[in-house]
């Protein structure tokens, strides 16, 4: 198991290998979705999480430059598997922004992380990245599940919900 450096730049190299996946498919979303809200949602979120993406790199190069006299591993994700992993759910708009949702909070797990983790170690640069990074994956996390109910109760309206009591027998049988 990884300690001290090694450990951080591994858990800094994941986080960033899976942030990439969830820009790629807001990125990715933004010109497939045929719903305008989700676009619109993909669009506003974009430039911030390229802004997170790029501090998530940036401090990775800088733990590799601190450490010049070890070998690093490489992470094996090319972008075409992170369209694979971000995109797993293509069938529809409301899939894919279930997908996005999870995406998200995956990396804001790894901001939570690494904010508290920095301020607990000294490491103020960590903890400005989770904290940012915390604060707009929480941001985009909220409106995207307002979207989410949206779109689940137009498609539940639309295919006809039957009535309660209907309902009620169906979850006692």
């Amino acid at each position: 198991m990884d300690r001290g450096n090694d450990f951080l730049r591994t858990q800094i190299r994941t986080a960033t290998a899976q942030h990439l996946a969830f820009f790629k498919a807001l990125e990715d979303h933004e010109s497939e979705a045929e719903d305008a809200r989700y676009r619109d949602l993909c669009t506003r979120y974009m430039a911030t999480m390229r802004d997170q993406q790029r501090m998530l790199e940036d401090y990775l190069s800088e733990l590799r430059a601190a450490d010049t006299g070890i070998l690093t591993r490489t992470i094996g994700i090319t972008a075409d598997a992170v369209r694979s992993f971000a995109d797993s759910a293509r069938e529809s708009d409301y899939a894919r922004l279930l997908s996005d949702i999870a995406l998200s909070r995956q990396a804001e797990s790894n901001f939570r992380i690494f904010r508290e983790g920095g301020r607990t170690m000294g490491l103020r640069h960590l903890a400005q990245i989770g904290e940012a990074g915390e604060r707009e994956h929480d941001a985009y996390k909220r409106d995207a599940n307002r979207l989410a109910q949206q779109m689940f109760v137009e498609r539940a309206r639309e295919h006809g919900t039957r009535g309660t009591a209907t309902a009620a027998h169906d979850l006692s049988s």
